[in-house]
């Protein structure tokens, strides 16, 4: 047997293979005894005519379909683990020749992992934002976290306010006729939360307890039902009950209550570091995203098909189990949003397209540059993957294969990649 492999585009080889005529005899003979029992030859019970008769009687390309698939498999896998052919699709077959007493020829061309042809990536610029944290963003902070000590009072003396929290009962109707979801009992409504439609709110401040009125509102040209949108319509209202919130005061003893510090300033202090250190996230993640896009940008590189759809199966398959979680179906959701699976499939193109490139471009950087990790690297990257087994980074370690750490290892060397663009990247002014 012999075996050549030509590049005839950057993302595509061709295979040839020249097999020996005797085994390809041995394989037609495999096929026969196979494809007997398949055959009815008068005189013959199924499965026992020679096969002499059988190719007299069909012609000897009967059994050409199943003993090329025994050559095909037996050859085919081994010749692209000895080429380091990276195959990402499925082959296209051409037969040459094909016969008893002949060796058998044939051709494969094959979608590859493509050849990348990097533009600049050492000292591309991006925007890099101000970490900078206000004072107006550490006192928002603080009072989200008083508004969540905040409880409920019962308020009997004065009618209703924007911001107080109603119990309600209402019934809408059109035209002088209720319509389907406009009538509820016990409502609980914050004021001024824009929870129902506009002018709905605003018309209930100044009722007091027990009050019943009517509200003139208009629902939305762009309403969910279609026989409600733009139609103006009649509430009737009644107030049950109005509660407001109190909030607990900003001292000492709050910080206490809420949290590991002492005073008020300490507790302050924690806000803005955190703070801090999330914007110093945010920012460094934007300029790497930013850093990334630019030098995938400018890369040049011919993506097959079959790679984009295979990031388009796995982002619907993680979508798919984020459904799940929730108890949806995805055909379900499919359905719901008035699409049909082609629709949904080419909404994920894009993205797809822009991730294969990306992980393409990140590789052939990486082996440019011979970028490597440290054992020490490889364990960091397990050890952030451990606490979702239960398991220590030790006793994780010790059920692992090598392509189990290698798995881990491309991802340290990912991160390395990433930080060497970024360390050569220019901020821009």
């Amino acid at each position: 047997m012999s075996t050549t492999v030509e590049k005839i585009a950057s993302n595509k080889v061709k295979m040839s293979f020249d097999i020996d005529a005797a085994k390809f005899d041995e394989a037609m003979n495999k096929a026969y005894l196979k494809v007997r029992g398949q055959v009815n030859i008068p005189g013959f019970r199924k499965g026992r005519a020679p096969r002499k008769l059988i190719e007299n009687m069909y012609g000897e390309a009967v059994f050409y379909d199943e003993a090329f698939e025994l050559v095909f498999d037996e050859v085919y896998g081994p010749a692209v683990e000895e080429n380091k052919v990276e195959v990402v699709d499925r082959p296209e077959i051409d037969i040459q020749e094909i016969g008893s007493g002949k060796n058998l020829k044939f051709t494969v061309e094959v979608f590859v992992k493509p050849d990348v042809t990097l533009g600049e990536y050492k000292g591309v610029s991006a925007k890099k934002e101000s970490a900078e944290v206000t004072d107006a963003q550490v006192d928002a902070k603080l009072e989200e976290e008083r508004a969540k000590q905040g409880a409920e009072v019962p308020v009997d003396d004065r009618p209703v306010q924007n911001g107080d929290t109603v119990n309600l009962d209402y019934a809408g109707t059109l035209d002088g006729v209720a319509f389907a979801g406009g009538t509820a009992q016990g409502q609980t409504l914050k004021i001024g939360s824009g929870s129902f439609i506009p002018g709905f709110e605003e018309q209930m401040v100044g009722m007091n307890v027990g009050e019943e009125k009517d509200l003139n509102v208009t629902f939305p040209e762009q309403y969910h039902a279609e026989e409600l949108a733009g139609k103006a319509v009649v509430f009737h209202v009644k107030v049950n009950s109005i509660t407001e919130t109190q909030l607990p005061e900003l001292d000492d003893d709050f910080a206490k209550d809420i949290s590991e510090y002492d005073t008020l300033d300490e507790y302050k202090a924690s806000i803005r570091a955190k703070l801090e250190a999330d914007a110093a996230e945010r920012v460094q993640n934007n300029f790497t995203n930013a850093v990334i896009t630019k030098v995938v940008e400018n890369a040049t590189v011919e993506i097959p098909e079959a790679m984009i759809e295979r990031q388009i199966d796995s982002m619907m398959r993680d979508f798919e189990y984020r459904l799940a979680g929730n108890g949806l179906k995805l055909a379900d959701f499919i359905k719901y949003t008035g699409q049909d699976e082609k629709t949904f499939r080419a909404g994920y193109r894009e993205q797809a397209e822009r991730s294969v490139k990306a992980h393409l471009v990140l590789e052939a950087i990486e082996k440019a540059e011979a970028i490597d990790a440290t054992e020490e690297q490889v364990d960091e990257q397990i050890a952030k993957f451990a606490p979702q087994t239960g398991k220590t980074l030790e006793e994780l370690k010790a059920t692992f294969s090598e392509a189990d750490r290698e798995y881990f290892k491309a991802d340290a060397i990912r991160d390395n990649c990433i930080k060497f663009l970024c360390d050569n990247a220019q901020v821009e002014a």
